[in-house]
């Protein structure tokens, strides 16, 4: 794998992990959307990526980063049901305020992933 094909492979990650933030904010601000995909980490696009790369025989599945990333986006798929069963119970101000704890989270994922296509990069 090229360095423009893991820069296009991990630039397709991160947008994808944005895509997910702004369908959940967009949710917990009453715009609705389908809940499936935020609430089972299996349906997003980004678990789809993560099932292909970092389970099993997958390409950076070697990297002990992987495991890590895919625990944190289990765990912000949690959150995130959580938080729309907030909003869903008419509990909006908690289930915006719970938005914030869930960032961390969203960093950190963003983290994990520069530092896999860095490691990535010195290999190739």
């Amino acid at each position: 794998m090229t360095t423009d094909d893991l820069k296009q492979d991990f630039d397709s990650a991160r947008i994808k992990h944005v895509h997910f933030k702004s369908k959940l904010r967009s949710f917990l601000f009453g715009n609705g959307g389908a809940e499936s995909s935020l609430r089972d980490p299996e349906q997003c696009s980004m678990g789809l990526w993560i099932a292909s790369r970092l389970r099993g025989t997958g390409v950076y599945a070697h990297l002990p980063e992987a495991r890590r990333f895919d625990q944190q986006h289990v765990l912000i798929h949690k959150e995130a049901a959580r938080l729309m069963d907030l909003y869903l119970a008419g509990r909006i101000e908690e289930a915006g305020a719970g938005y914030a704890p869930l960032q961390v989270i969203a960093d950190e994922m963003m983290g994990l992933l520069q530092t896999m296509e860095t490691k990535l990069r010195t290999k190739a």
